[in-house]
Parts: C-alpha cells; structure tokens; sequence
C-alpha cells in the first residue's frame, strides 16, 4: 500500500474543486491501494485555507466543515514529530511555509509527496527517502 502525503493545493482539487487530477489520488485510496497521512499543521492549513475569501469558489461554513471532516476520514493522523536530526537531512524548501510538507512526508515514511507547488517540486531530485511528485505523475504510476 502507498503511503502519501498531500500538499493543501492538492487537498483542494480533491475536496472543492473535483479536480480531475486528483481522481488517481482518491481512487487509490478508495480502493486501499494508498493511504493518505495529515499532521497537525497541515490539517491547520487546510482548515485555514478552506475560510478564505475565494470569489465564487469560497465556501460557505458547513462546506469547509463538510471538506475537513472528508480529510480526517481520509487521512490518517501523523501523531509522530520528525527529530531534530532528521529535519536537518531534509532538502531546505525556499519557502519556508512548504517545509511542513516535507516534515510530515518523512513522519508518515511516506512514499509520495504529492504537490503541485513548484518550490516543493524544486526539490524532487534533492530528496530520496520519498519522492515529489504532481498529481499528474501520480496518476500515471
């Protein structure tokens, strides 16, 4: 079974946006051939994400409560932290917010970070516990 980590962008095109990119993700794990991780600050960037004024996609309270409560089901807590020593092998994203993805893609022992973020997708050559991947690629595993 894969294990992934996703990117707020690519939670997203699954939850709001239906993202056809985004099917192999949620098909993979429909049919337990993937199992997504979440941490506690990427959950918390999700939820901030899902209130922000998005024009005509911004949702209304019971959505973004809908869209949370669809990626706790789907995901699985990563309760455990990376260690200090084990951050500091991570490749440096040059933005800093991403780095968090990178945190929690080693704390699940993740086999795909999944992003559509190009400061992430920088990285893809740098690391080698996991790779980073668009929801593209992914699909086409």
């Amino acid at each position: 079974m894969l294990r992934l980590v996703l990117d707020t962008n690519v939670w997203l095109d699954w939850l709001v946006f239906a993202d056809p990119a985004a099917a192999p993700i949620s098909e993979a794990v429909a049919a337990a051939r993937a199992v997504v991780y979440i941490d506690a600050a990427c959950d918390a960037e999700l939820e901030r994400v899902l209130a922000y004024d998005l024009g005509k996609h911004s949702l209304e309270a019971w959505k973004q409560a809908a869209c949370l409560a669809a990626c706790r089901h789907a995901a699985l807590k990563i309760e455990a932290t990376v260690l200090e020593a084990e951050r500091a092998l991570l490749p440096r994203c040059r933005d800093p917010e991403d780095q968090k993805f990178l945190e929690a893609a080693l704390a699940a022992q993740a086999d795909f970070l999944v992003t559509k973020d190009q400061a992430l997708l920088e990285l893809a050559r740098r690391e080698r516990r996991f790779r980073i991947l668009t929801p593209a690629a992914f699909g086409r595993l």
